[in-house]
């Protein structure tokens, strides 16, 4: 576990303010050390919030907590494969032991490699996806809504994606993660509304999080209805949103940022995998 803290601010130069129902809350974000993750840590940080980056790379965690107290924020972090109910349960317990508290679990910790048509998949594949994607969500969330319904509420934001309700090709382990990401945000919600914890989820569109060249993003972009490529800041005002007083009566919903990809009739440019480089029936 890592700790940075400085107290000189509670914004990190980016101009955002607002959100004062947020200033001092623990948001705790899986898989921060980069992409979304990233800069869904980042946003609330902006607003004064107290941040862990959980993340499998130390590097990564390292990186972010230092580049949030570089930029007079607060963050502690916290190494752990969200998988593991061990490694989860020693991550809670610091996160308690650091601030006896815990306001927002945002769940974005999640496998989409290896892609694999559905012939050329294993077993293995399949439980290392569903394990991480799916049941990771649970194990974080587990013992953190314990937490909040014991100091009186919380968050909880789930990680979705098109795929939950629209196919890609050689991802079906990662599309019935996602699909379960949504029933399991809905459960939630009506099992924890009455301890004043609300559970939502986005859903992320095309969101370039790897650095695409110019070529990739042209053609990710074209067929998005606002022309462009998603990028990670696109997703933090939605969770900011979602964590704050101004959503205080929304629970069991997903919001789209995906610039209006599934509201049309065609396709967007997602699929990587063209049905040209399927395995053969010679092959099987």
């Amino acid at each position: 576990m890592n700790n940075s803290t400085n107290d000189n601010s509670s914004t990190n130069g980016s101009g955002v303010s607002g959100y004062e129902s947020l200033d001092g809350k623990v948001v705790l974000v899986t898989g921060a050390g980069g992409g979304i993750g990233r800069s869904i840590a980042e946003r609330f940080s902006s607003v004064g919030a107290k941040l862990v980056i959980n993340d499998v790379s130390a590097d990564s965690v390292d990186d972010v907590v230092q580049s949030i107290g570089a930029a007079g924020g607060t963050a502690m972090g916290a190494v752990a494969d969200v998988s593991s109910s061990e490694a989860v349960g020693v991550m809670i317990d610091a996160v308690m032991a650091e601030h006896g508290r815990i306001d927002v679990v945002v769940n974005n910790a999640g496998l989409v490699s290896p892609m694999l048509h559905f012939f050329e998949a294993d077993e293995a594949w399949w439980r290392r996806i569903i394990d991480v994607n799916l049941t990771g969500h649970f194990i974080v969330s587990h013992p953190a809504a314990r937490i909040m319904a014991k100091q009186g509420g919380g968050v909880i934001i789930n990680m979705s994606s098109g795929g939950a309700t629209r196919a890609h090709r050689a991802f079906t382990a990662y599309d019935a993660t996602k699909g379960g990401i949504e029933a399991l945000t809905r459960a939630m919600a009506l099992d924890l509304g009455p301890y004043n914890i609300r559970v939502n989820a986005l859903m992320p569109g095309s969101i370039d999080t790897s650095g695409l060249g110019l070529d990739d993003r042209k053609l990710r972009g074209e067929n998005v209805p606002l022309g462009r490529i998603g990028e990670p800041i696109d997703m933090t005002g939605a969770a900011l949103f979602l964590a704050s007083d101004d959503a205080s009566y929304i629970t069991g919903d997903v919001i789209r940022i995906d610039g209006g990809m599934l509201a049309q009739q065609r396709s967007a440019t997602v699929d990587i995998k063209p049905p040209s480089d399927f395995p053969s029936v010679e092959d099987l």
